[in-house]
């Protein structure tokens, strides 16, 4: 398998018709995103969406935002899924270094993420990687 990661440009019906088959992957009941969403997040100076590419097909996607806070200039990795036929041929990593290169270029000093204990993959994955647990409690308020 040889894969290539590039940031979406565009929000097209390609890229929307390959999250709806990657995010349910991920979480079942994840809402699959319309193109006037995807467009929102390609338009967003703070958001990077990478897909990677096995060929024309896409493989898989992060999501990485850089932002700012009084402290810090911070990165956070979001919604990264791999196609379960493209799994164990380093997509997975390919896209974090992916997301941690942006995030290094757009002058981040931190870069986090979450993953549910059920995804034991990426739970091997990150720390392989130079990621650290932490000793933290996730916090949610659902506005919808």
């Amino acid at each position: 398998m040889t894969v290539r990661i590039e940031a979406a440009t565009e929000a097209t019906p390609e890229l929307r018709d390959a999250l709806a088959v990657l995010l349910p992957q991920l979480n079942p009941s994840l809402p699959i995103p319309s193109l006037d969403h995807l467009a929102a997040v390609v338009a967003d100076p703070t958001a990077t969406l990478l897909v990677a590419r096995d060929g024309p097909h896409i493989v898989g996607t992060a999501a990485v935002v850089v932002y700012t806070t009084p402290i810090w200039v911070k990165a956070r990795i979001e919604d990264v899924v791999v196609d379960q036929a493209a799994r164990g041929h380093g997509v997975g990593e390919a896209l974090v270094k992916a997301c941690v290169e942006v995030a290094r270029g757009r002058g981040a000093g931190i870069v986090e993420l979450q993953s549910a204990r059920s995804r034991e993959a990426a739970n091997r994955l990150y720390p392989r990687l130079g990621f650290e647990l932490r000793d933290s409690n996730v916090y949610r308020l659902n506005l919808r």
